[in-house]
């Protein structure tokens, strides 16, 4: 899928983070150009209580709802615990934390580096998307949830 020489870096914070908290760490982030791939991690968040007394009811979370990532409305479905990346090379890892000081200043969070993502397709993703399947969203989508968010570069 993606060649092995991209290092992969995990932001993990000690506490799920709110959505204004992703929004300001996600344009910081978004801001430095050496990012390619981007995955937030965390609980689902679904639009309708799945279980319980309430199941079928619309689900009362203020966590659930549409941020601007780069100019681009993002709508969460998760509470953000994790937000896993993908960069073009280890020069911006530096750049990467910095924007990580800035934007998540409220509770401790720390930098891990190692592989996060899916770096070759699978037997099952062949059999989904077939042997000519853009090799750099696999592993970025769930089939049958609303896709990915693709954002623009700045290169």
């Amino acid at each position: 899928m993606t060649d092995a020489t991209y290092p992969q870096v995990r932001i993990v914070s000690e506490r799920l983070m709110n959505p204004d908290t992703v929004e300001q760490v996600m344009n910081l982030i978004v801001a430095t150009s050496g990012v390619r791939r981007i995955i937030l991690n965390g609980p689902r968040l679904p639009a309708t209580v799945p279980y319980g007394p309430a199941k079928g009811l619309p689900n009362p979370t203020e966590f659930r709802r549409v941020i601007k990532i780069g100019g681009q409305d993002v709508q969460l479905e998760v509470h953000v615990g994790t937000i896993v990346l993908e960069l073009v090379s280890r020069d911006f890892i530096p750049a990467i934390k910095e924007a990580c000081e800035k934007g998540i200043t409220k509770f401790p969070w720390y930098l891990q580096e190692g592989r996060y993502m899916k770096t070759e397709p699978s037997l099952v993703d062949y059999a989904k998307y077939g042997p000519d399947a853009d090799k750099t969203i696999i592993g970025l989508t769930e089939p049958g949830k609303s896709g990915l968010v693709i954002l623009q570069g700045t290169k």
